[in-house]
């Protein structure tokens, strides 16, 4: 299990220099999914805190800094354009 989780970290470790919706994939099915599953971005708008990009940007830091998971600002950057090309589709 540590080799896989090494691996992982590894490829997403890789240098990016734009928002990398594959790289914040990986992100966030090797850090975030262990304590939510996907189906918590489809909330009804009434009840999400995340209204725009620069909303899903902000909580995906939020939350990296409050599991402790030290996400560089290219990882939060990856991990919300993830979020946003799979479930959010906000324009930018």
């Amino acid at each position: 299990m540590r080799i896989l989780l090494a691996c992982l970290l590894a490829a997403a470790a890789a240098p990016a220099s734009a928002q990398d919706a594959d790289r914040g994939r990986v992100l966030y099915e090797t850090f975030c999914m262990t304590c939510h599953y996907e189906r918590v971005h489809e909330r009804p708008g009434e009840r999400s805190l995340v209204k725009s990009s620069t909303d899903l940007r902000a909580q995906v830091a939020r939350w990296s800094e409050r599991t402790r998971m030290r996400f560089t600002p290219q990882d939060v950057d990856d991990v919300a354009e993830y979020l946003n090309r799979s479930h959010y589709k906000f324009q930018k």
